[in-house]
């Protein structure tokens, strides 16, 4: 299957690494690719430039948001959720429409400096907001609780531990979930939450997530519902 993962940060780079490995043809897109390869810098958070990381993922093409997106049959946004709307936007919604979205990202606001807030929240999810501004494309919030290596290789976290998906497309939550299975995922560890404004639920673990992130130390953890599960 042909992947587009939007945004070069290390979740986007980990997602397409991941795909890629398990045979799908996949490119990432990017806002300008001459301008993300000239980067030689570490970014913020330590993680190499892209092009070192390219060099080592020779499979992985890097090319314009509309370009991946129209060549793709499927799209993971990972970009930063202030930007997300944006960078969509970019890619076109003629060349999202129809297709599976499944957004990774969360609406982290920073303005007011650390630890982030979110924006929206509450009434609203970035989520949500996705699935409005692209109405033809069949949104699956997913992933977006956990650190990205925890997203494609849960076996890093011991025990028992799930992943959720919120979307008004079954078909599309069923196309997610395979796709969580071939990551590592145990099926039963995929909660179904409901429609896309369960999203809202999910975005709003992050601020949890963070301290927890800051008290443990390292970030191979996740959340595990414990409790009798019945089909919805």
């Amino acid at each position: 299957m042909r992947y587009a993962v939007l945004g070069t940060g290390i979740v986007g780079r980990t997602i397409a690494a991941k795909l890629s490995s398990l045979g799908h043809e996949t490119v990432i897109g990017t806002r300008a690719p001459a301008t993300t390869l000239a980067r030689t810098e570490p970014d913020g958070y330590g993680n190499p430039p892209f092009a070192q990381w390219q060099a080592d993922h020779a499979a992985v093409r890097l090319v314009t948001f509309a370009e991946a997106a129209a060549w793709a049959e499927a799209v993971v946004n990972t970009t930063a959720g202030a930007a997300s709307l944006d960078a969509l936007t970019a890619a076109g919604a003629d060349n999202l429409a129809g297709k599976v979205l499944i957004d990774v990202a969360n609406p982290l606001d920073f303005s007011a400096g650390m630890p982030p807030s979110l924006n929206p929240v509450n009434t609203d999810s970035l989520g949500e907001q996705i699935q409005r501004a692209f109405p033809h494309t069949r949104v699956v919030k997913a992933l977006n609780t956990m650190n990205c290596e925890v997203m494609v290789d849960p076996s890093r976290v011991t025990g028992e531990h799930d992943v959720f998906l919120s979307g008004d497309d079954t078909d599309a939550k069923k196309q997610v979930a395979e796709v969580l299975v071939s990551f590592g995922w145990a099926a039963a560890s995929v909660i179904d939450l409901g429609d896309i404004t369960t999203a809202r639920g999910t975005e709003m673990l992050l601020p949890i997530w963070l301290r927890l992130w800051g008290a443990l130390g390292h970030a191979d953890f996740n959340f595990h519902i414990a409790g009798t599960r019945t089909s919805a």
